[in-house]
């Protein structure tokens, strides 16, 4: 049976608010919002960037402010000094951007209504938002929760020497949830050091890991021990760290942060900080970081490893706002819990993004589902979606076993219905990627992939377990210890990681 895709391009709406009238107050004036849902005409949180004519960043009084915006809970109320004024509303991707400008004048005082259109509602497709990198207060996540429509947030609490659980009880509810589907964990934490950062989720106690160098004790020391603890949730915070052949070889990390906090809502972290650098000739910015990011993930899928994406904003350390970077996990609606959205997430039931919304099926199946075939069959797998987006796209990306097999325009796709079906005659991988045409960061969507395993042989590419075992050989070679018991613990994890790789470059059976 055909299946069609649906392409909605969601346009901004501008808002002109009149000078404000006069009433007899203090100088400078004031305005009061209240911004309603379009449909509902309820009051709905959401998030604001309002500057003066100057440019400069304003606050609202007694509302959580981070970098360039705050978030409200639907009212209200700005005292601001005589001038010119721009702002823009938002609450996620799946609201409509609002743009508008207005004048304060001495002794002003209006009122204002602004509403807000859902433009899609992904959680009653099953579609349910997370945001792996949050280091925001716990006094203001819901607001900020309910100002982006997220709804699942695993707070980052612990970080290195930065534990307010040092010495004091841990909750005994750390797990909360309010507003019937919005969910947030008081107990995330993140290991952020020479090798790298991972991201802890689901332990019943944070690691022990204050007072850790820069290099030592190794940073899978702490990975393992983390695995101990039965639920635990590891995520590669970012694919370009020095650390990710051994994390990968050590076959204990759950998720990896393709849509990364180097992806900022308004410009992007274009280097790879302390990580693996990229080769510039090929990643050139302001992009290139993304690509590279990118194509370290596809090589990961290459070497056999069957890991999900993930995302996350770090809003607290970055300048984005929560759940700029995000992941969607398909969990049925009657079925949506804080353990099933992580279960599914491990199925890789997963799409990421920091702005197109892509709900796809593959031969009517979500992503992370693995297609058989016995040897010599041949198969073909037919991607279709719905597609969402506030920015122009250029193209659509068929990217099957890490390289482009079609790049289709969108206009091309709503004459014909489809996608081009992919063709297997061997064991490989499949996802679809969407690229906008915005030139001030790297703003895509991506679906996790689909797996095809023909004669019960998974994929492993020898170019691409040579990546990681270069990789590792390179990373070796920049170790700088004194202390000989310190070199001895940290190549210990060295050469594991090494004849993982050997071993997977023997295995390949593809290029």
């Amino acid at each position: 049976m055909r299946r069609f895709v649906f392409i909605i391009v969601c346009t901004m709406a501008c808002v002109a608010i009149a000078p404000a009238r006069c009433a007899q107050a203090a100088s400078g004036g004031e305005l009061r919002i209240n911004v309603v849902d379009a449909d509902t005409r309820e009051p709905i949180a959401c998030r604001m960037h309002l500057k003066n004519g100057k440019g400069v960043a304003q606050k609202a009084a007694r509302m959580p402010f981070w970098n360039d915006h705050f978030v409200f809970p639907g009212e209200l109320k700005l005292k601001l000094p005589r001038g010119e004024y721009s702002f823009e509303l938002e609450r996620g991707p799946e609201y409509l951007d609002r743009k508008g400008h207005f004048t304060i004048n001495d002794y002003a005082d209006d009122e204002q209504v602004i509403d807000l259109k859902r433009a899609v509602n992904m959680a009653d497709e099953g579609w349910w938002s997370g945001d792996l990198h949050i280091h925001r207060t716990e006094k203001d996540i819901r607001l900020l929760m309910q100002a982006e429509d997220l709804h699942v947030a695993p707070l980052i609490t612990w970080w290195n020497d930065k534990n307010p659980w040092q010495g004091k009880p841990l909750p005994t509810e750390p797990v909360v949830r309010f507003d019937e589907n919005r969910i947030y964990d008081l107990l995330g934490g993140e290991d952020e050091r020479g090798g790298g950062a991972l991201l802890f989720f689901n332990l019943a106690t944070p690691l022990e890991i204050a007072g850790a160098a820069r290099d030592y004790p190794p940073s899978t020391k702490f990975l393992l021990a983390a695995r101990q603890q039965g639920r635990a949730w590891i995520d590669i915070e970012k694919p370009f760290w020095w650390d990710v052949p051994i994390w990968l070889a050590s076959g204990k990390v759950d998720s990896i942060g393709l849509a990364n906090n180097h992806m900022h809502r308004d410009d992007m972290l274009t280097n790879e900080a302390w990580g693996k650098p990229r080769d510039r000739g090929r990643f050139r910015d302001p992009h290139g970081n993304g690509q590279w990011s990118e194509e370290i993930y596809y090589h990961v899928l290459n070497s056999g490893l069957r890991i999900p994406p993930s995302a996350g904003s770090a809003s607290g350390v970055a300048p984005n706002p929560v759940g700029y970077n995000r992941v969607y996990v398909w969990v049925d609606k009657k079925d949506f819990s804080y353990e099933a959205w992580w279960e599914a997430f491990k199925m890789g039931r997963v799409v990421v993004t920091n702005g197109p919304l892509i709900r796809p099926l593959a031969n009517n199946r979500l992503p992370g589902h693995v297609f058989t075939g016995a040897t010599g069959e041949e198969l073909d797998i037919e991607i279709t979606l719905n597609l969402a987006t506030r920015d122009p796209i250029s193209y659509l990306d068929i990217v099957k076993d890490g390289r482009v097999v079609q790049s289709v325009r969108l206009d091309e796709v709503a004459k014909t219905g489809h996608l081009p079906p992919v063709h297997f005659t061997e064991s490989g991988w499949v996802l679809v990627r969407a690229v906008t045409d915005v030139d001030k960061t790297y703003r895509f969507a991506s679906t996790a992939p689909w797996y095809v395993e023909i004669g019960e042989r998974p994929r492993i590419s020898k170019g691409s377990a040579q990546f990681f075992l270069d990789w590792m050989n390179e990373f070796t070679e920049k170790l700088k210890f004194e202390d000989p018991v310190e070199r001895r613990e940290t190549l210990r994890f060295h050469n594991a990681a090494r004849r993982f790789w050997e071993q997977r470059v023997a295995d390949a059976n593809a290029d």
